[in-house]
């Protein structure tokens, strides 16, 4: 199906006449608020699944926990719940509409890239953050005491026992993995609709196998989400500077060697009826055909 281009797109805000920047602010707001507010409930919506199944599989008086005594079989079972939640969010209305970025890093590396603009970037980014404490806190009320046990802690990300050094390193090549299968397969026609897929994949790996050594977040959102209920700021830093370095330096990488034009959209998954607010170039590629 094709693309709808609605009242509101970008394309639309872009012809409006030239306006005082804070009026064209409010106007992009006005027109956009969907998209931001899909961001931020789409975050919230990862940050209680992270909590509920982390609950689930680690909480001492789980009989879940109980029953499945390897550590590493349990990481493996949090990271398929998290990497479906990924999946089904992509793939979710909500999703298809603003793109499922979910990560300030992802946007950032489209906003990089040109392809949202610095208006729309500023609130998706705000919407991730707020998204993510929300969430966090929305698990802390209907999960009670249990998301707060020193074996759940909310679901916190903080550096390993190797130290910050490996922490750093670790997040900064999952990041660099993940936004490199991104770019690959969202703008190759054979595969581009399995761009979801291929993401929730790679969590549901880096859950199972980079998770001792930094908490796998590769996401800043995701990161204070957790650490602000639990009051939990080891290696912050770590979270707020190596996802994005890793995107942007996979983002290096692909134009380097595919050029710039490659890049189609900022969107995760294309092909569906719904509104794209981005500086979109999916129709012209439908017409003229997808590279595989």
């Amino acid at each position: 199906m094709e693309t709808q281009h609605g009242p509101g797109t970008r394309a639309e805000v872009l012809s409006a006449p030239a306006a005082h920047p804070l009026e064209s602010i409010v106007n992009t707001f006005a027109a956009h608020w969907p998209e931001y507010l899909m961001e931020a409930a789409e975050l919230g919506i990862f940050m209680v699944s992270a909590c509920l199944f982390t609950v689930l599989l680690e909480h001492p008086a789980s009989a879940v926990r109980v029953a499945i005594g390897s550590p590493m079989l349990r990481r493996v079972l949090i990271g398929l719940a998290m990497g479906l939640t990924a999946i089904a969010i992509i793939y979710s209305p909500w999703g298809k509409q603003s793109g499922a970025h979910l990560n300030p890093s992802i946007t950032l590396t489209f906003l990089r890239l040109g392809k949202v603009s610095p208006v729309d970037a500023a609130f998706y980014i705000a919407a991730q953050f707020i998204g993510g404490v929300v969430g966090v806190i929305l698990a802390a009320a209907l999960l009670g005491g249990a998301v707060a046990d020193k074996a759940v802690r909310y679901a916190v990300t903080v550096p390993g026992p190797r130290g910050a050094a490996t922490a750093f390193v670790a997040e900064l090549g999952i990041s660099f993995l993940l936004m490199t299968a991104v770019l690959n397969s969202s703008n190759s026609a054979r595969v581009a609709r399995f761009t979801g897929v291929f993401a929730g994949v790679l969590v549901a790996t880096f859950i199972s196998l980079e998770a001792p050594f930094s908490g796998m977040s590769m996401n800043p959102a995701r990161t204070l989400g957790s650490a602000v209920p639990s009051r939990l700021w080891d290696g912050l830093w770590i979270y707020f500077t190596a996802p994005p370095l890793g995107m942007l330096l996979a983002l290096e990488l692909y134009i380097r060697t595919r050029g710039v034009g490659a890049v189609i959209c900022a969107k995760l998954h294309h092909q569906n009826n719904k509104r794209c607010i981005f500086n979109c170039g999916y129709a012209a590629k439908v017409a003229r055909g997808l590279p595989s």
